[in-house]
Parts: structure tokens; C-alpha cells; sequence
């Protein structure tokens, strides 16, 4: 099967806080085929995140970002607001 992209588009309270949580998930992202992350930021708004990353299995992606614990994480983590959550195959 070949990864999907998957970009994530969230607004932060702090990110160095937020970035320290990210960074202490690392293996729960594996654990769901999210791999090869990379994390940009906007040069307006520093707490204006974009991840970009491969995913191996989309169904099995979609239920960790959307399961209670990774929305309790995201809470704690300082995320505002919903992600936007999309999946991209190559054309």
C-alpha cells in the first residue's frame, strides 16, 4: 500500500508547549502509520502550525486523530479550536 500525505492545520496558545507535547507522542504517531512528520510554522503567526506527513493506513490515522484520547492531548497541549485534518494521495 503506498502513504497517503497528511497535512494538519492547527492554531496554538504557546507553541514551545505545544512543541514539547508534540514531541513526547512520537511513538502513539507511529503506533498509527503517521510517519516522516514535519512541522512548519507561519513567518506572520508563530503559533500557526502546519504538520505534513506520511500515512500508511488512512482508516487507521483518521481514528487516532479522532479518538477521545488524542483530543484530550490536544487540549492539554494548547491547541484553539478543531485541526484541519486532510489526506492527499499522489495524482
Amino acid at each position: 500500500m503506498n502513504n497517503e500525505n497528511l497535512t494538519l492545520h492547527l492554531k496554538v496558545k504557546d507553541f514551545g508547549a505545544w512543541r514539547t507535547s508534540y514531541n513526547g507522542h512520537e511513538k502513539e504517531r507511529v503506533s498509527a502509520g503517521i510517519t516522516n512528520t514535519k512541522v512548519f510554522r507561519s513567518a506572520d503567526d508563530q503559533n500557526d502550525v502546519v504538520i505534513l506527513a506520511d500515512a500508511a493506513d488512512v482508516s487507521k490515522a483518521r481514528t487516532w486523530l479522532g479518538s477521545s484520547e488524542m483530543k484530550m492531548v490536544m487540549e492539554k497541549s494548547g491547541v484553539v479550536g478543531s485541526p484541519r485534518i486532510q489526506f492527499s494521495a499522489a495524482a
